[in-house]
């Protein structure tokens, strides 16, 4: 099952909060790309797919798909705000390699 931090959840509470359309919750996936071969996505959505496996955490609701589901089992994701700036970040243990980005990788 994926994980999120505290910081995540506030950061993702945030921005459901200034959303301008109602959002059911928020969708991790993984997409082919990037520099390692796949590449994390997220995305606000309004709606849930039929076969999405809906994870609460924290009060949200993450919207996963059938097919990003394995290779997102036992991710951490963490919102970092520092100096160099703030983003997502994702801890992935099935990863075999990943960029120095953080944002995509090999299984």
């Amino acid at each position: 099952m994926i994980q999120l931090t505290e910081n995540a959840i506030g950061a993702v509470a945030r921005f459901i909060e200034n959303a301008s359309k109602p959002v059911v919750g928020l969708r991790i996936r993984v997409d082919g790309g990037g520099c390692s071969g796949f590449q994390y996505g997220m995305k606000l959505e309004e709606s849930a797919a039929e076969d999405d496996q809906v994870v609460e955490i924290g009060g949200l609701k993450i919207l996963v798909d059938p097919a990003s589901q394995p290779l997102l089992d036992n991710v951490t994701v963490d919102f970092l705000d520092g100096l160099e700036g703030s983003g997502f970040k994702f801890e992935n243990p099935n990863a075999t390699q990943s960029c120095g980005c953080g944002k995509s990788f090999a299984c």
